[in-house]
C-alpha cells in the first residue's frame, strides 16, 4: 500500500512500488501497464538528529556507585533496580543508560523498526539505529505494557523496548499484575498475545530498569530523615514488587543523598557517556567473541547451564555457596551473580572472573554499598 511504501523502502536493495488500489495490484502482478504508479527511491539510513543525542552521564553529580552500576548493566545487558528517596537522581541516571549502549546492528535495527511500525509509530525519519527507551507511566494498563488491542494484538511497551531499555519509574505504583506480567518475557525474550483464535508473538528482549522509593513517603532507611510510614505500610509497599520479579534483577543499587563535602569533587571528576560507552563497547566485544556461535551476544542472555558447564567457573565461589546455604541466594540468583562476575571481568580486560569479581557481583546483587566515598546524608 502507498501508505506503507515509505517504510518498505527502509530495507536496502528493493525496488518499492506503492499501489493505491486492488486494480493496480492485479495489473502489476499480471505484468500489465499500471497507470499513475511510480517507483519509490530506496533511501539509506537517516543520519542521527543532533537534537536527539542521548543525555550525558556527566550531567549526574556524584552517585559514583550508581554510575558504576549502570556501566556494568550496560556492558552485560543486566537488569537493574534503583532504590532511594525522591530527588537523589534515580530517574536522571536511568535516562542516561541508552547513551552508553552500542548502536544497533542492521539486523537489529530492522527488527526494532518493524516492531515500532506495528505499534503505530511513524518511521518517517528512517531506521531506528539506536537502542530504544520506553518509560510507561505507572497508570498504564497491562495491554499497553505487554501488548494487545481490540481489533489487532499490537506490540506493547515491552516490545517497543526490544533491544533497548524498559524503565519503570515508581515501580511499586504499577498494578501488581503489570509487574508480574514481565516475568515470562524477562526469561524468554518474547511475548505471545492472543486475539480469539489468532496468536501473535513479538520480540521482547528488553533490559529492565526499575526505580523505587523505599516507602510511600520516600524517607525510610535514609540517614537523618524522618519516615512517617507505619512499619506495615513500608512492608506492603516493598511487597508490591513480587519475589519472583525481584529474583530476576541482576543488580540492585541504593541511592543516598550526596554528601555535601564531596559535591565540588564530584563535579570535577565526572566521566562523560562517551568515555563510559567506550568501555562498554570493549566489554561487549569480548563477550561477542567468547559467545560466538552460541546465539547469545551478552552475558545477561547466557543460560545457567552454559554458565556452569561450558564456561570456566570463577574462583571465590565459597562466598556464593555460603549465601545459598544461608537462604540469602536462590539458584537463579547464583546464575545472576556469575553473569555479572563475567561482565566485571570483561570490563577489567580479564580472561575470567576471580575472587574480587565474584565478591563484587554478589554485593551488587544484594544492593550492598561498595564504598562510602560518595554517598552519605549531608
Amino acid at each position: 500500500p502507498v501508505r506503507q511504501a515509505g517504510e518498505a523502502q527502509l530495507v536496502a536493495g528493493l525496488d518499492v512500488l506503492g499501489v493505491g488500489s486492488l486494480g493496480q495490484l492485479v495489473a502489476l502482478l499480471r505484468g500489465d501497464p499500471v497507470p499513475d504508479i511510480d517507483p519509490i527511491e530506496v533511501a539509506g539510513e537517516t543520519p542521527a538528529d543532533p537534537a536527539r543525542r542521548p543525555l550525558d552521564l556527566a550531567d549526574v553529580v556524584g552517585q559514583v556507585e550508581a554510575k558504576w552500576a549502570v556501566e556494568v548493566a550496560a556492558a552485560g545487558r543486566h537488569h537493574l533496580m534503583f532504590s532511594g528517596p525522591p530527588g537523589v537522581g534515580k530517574t536522571m541516571v536511568a535516562e542516561r543508560i541508552p547513551g552508553l549502549l552500542p548502536d544497533l546492528t542492521l539486523a537489529e535495527a530492522l527488527e526494532v523498526s518493524a516492531v515500532h511500525s506495528l505499534a503505530g509509530f511513524n518511521l518517517a525519519d528512517g531506521l531506528i539505529t539506536r537502542p530504544p527507551y520506553s518509560d510507561p507511566h505507572h497508570s498504564a494498563s497491562v495491554a499497553s505494557i505487554v501488548g494487545g488491542g481490540t481489533r489487532m494484538a499490537k506490540p506493547g511497551a515491552i516490545s517497543c523496548a526490544h533491544r533497548g531499555i524498559l524503565f519503570l519509574d515508581e515501580a511499586p505504583e504499577f498494578p501488581t499484575r503489570v509487574i508480574d506480567a514481565l516475568r515470562t518475557p524477562l526469561e524468554s525474550g518474547t511475548v505471545t498475545l492472543g486475539r480469539s483464535e489468532v496468536q501473535a508473538r513479538y520480540p521482547a528482549r528488553f533490559q529492565l530498569v526499575m526505580a523505587s522509593n523505599p516507602c510511600p513517603c520516600g524517607q525510610a532507611a535514609t540517614p537523618g530523615a524522618h519516615c512517617s510510614c507505619p512499619p506495615q505500610a513500608v512492608r506492603r509497599y516493598a511487597e508490591r514488587i513480587s519475589g519472583p520479579v525481584k529474583d530476576r534483577i541482576d543488580i540492585s543499587c541504593v541511592f543516598l543523598p550526596l554528601r555535601k563535602a564531596y559535591l565540588k569533587a564530584a563535579l570535577q571528576r565526572t566521566e562523560s557517556s562517551a568515555v563510559v560507552g567506550a568501555r562498554v563497547r570493549e566489554a561487549r566485544a569480548r563477550q561477542e567473541q567468547r559467545l560466538r556461535g552460541t546465539g547469545w551476544q551478552t552475558n545477561g542472555e547466557v543460560s545457567g547451564p552454559f554458565l556452569r558447564r561450558q564456561l570456566p567457573l570463577p574462583d571465590g565461589l565459597q562466598v556464593v555457596e555460603t549465601a545459598v546455604n544461608r537462604g540469602k541466594l536462590s539458584p537463579r540468583g547464583v546464575d545472576k551473580v556469575l553473569r555479572v562476575a563475567w561482565t566485571l571481568a570483561d570490563l577489567a580486560g580479564r580472561d575470567r572472573p576471580g575472587i574480587d569479581e565474584v565478591a563484587v557481583a554478589l554485593a551488587m546483587r544484594r544492593g550492598e554499598q561498595l564504598s562510602t566515598e560518595t554517598t552519605e546524608a549531608g
